[in-house]
């Protein structure tokens, strides 16, 4: 809160004001993003917010901004990513779903959340899922799958994480991991080689037990 105030002469900054409505957002749902609520969590004036934004619908835009980059970006960054096999690639997407760094799962689920009762919202998360079924479908196609079956391979991939977001699905890691070979091995029909699960598995700091046996 401190910064806040001290940032622009006291009237905070743009990502301070984004970062209150990111945090309202998740804990609380789009209708308790308001520019009074956010000055009073920041420890500043209300007209502060007219500095940065033009208005609520402005800073709104700014949060789907943020989301449509990181979530769908990443995912995009991700599929297309260098691998020597598809079992290699599909680690790499399931690195989004590891990593809060590549994609925010709860950010997921609030967009989605607001969807519910904005037509246009909705529209945007319908065009971002299409661009991230694209993306890991063109994945499959640049390893010699036909298109059709790409697409259901992708859809297949996509769909079952966006259902682990929607259950708020709270699997502990050692769990997840154990169960990832045989994921690769279902969307892709390939069973991965134990060192790009050692690679997978380094990257995300996780140790099978029986690798510490």
């Amino acid at each position: 809160m401190e910064q806040a105030m001290t940032d622009s002469g006291g009237r905070g900054s743009q990502e301070a004001w984004l970062a209150a409505a990111y945090d309202l957002l998740l804990e609380s749902g789009v209708d308790s993003v308001k520019i009074l609520p956010l000055a009073k969590s920041l420890n500043l004036s209300r007209t502060s917010f007219y500095w940065f934004f033009r208005d609520r619908e402005a800073l709104m835009a700014a949060l789907l901004t943020r989301w449509r980059e990181k979530n769908t970006g990443n995912i995009v960054k991700q599929s297309e990513a260098y691998a020597e096999s598809l079992a290699e690639a599909m680690l790499n997407v399931f690195d989004c779903w590891l990593n809060d760094d590549l994609f925010d799962a709860r950010f997921e689920f609030a967009i989605r959340s607001w969807a519910l009762q904005s037509p246009e919202i909705l529209e945007e998360v319908h065009r971002a899922d299409q661009v991230r079924l694209d993306a890991i479908g063109k994945m499959f196609m640049r390893f010699g799958y036909a298109e059709p079956a790409a697409d259901v391979r992708a859809r297949t991939t996509y769909l079952v994480q966006i259902g682990y977001i929607s259950m708020q699905s709270n699997e502990d890691i050692s769990t997840r991991m154990k169960r990832i070979p045989e994921y690769i091995a279902i969307y892709t029909g390939q069973i991965p080689q134990q060192r790009e699960l050692d690679r997978f598995f380094s990257r995300h700091g996780y140790r099978p037990v029986d690798a510490e046996a």
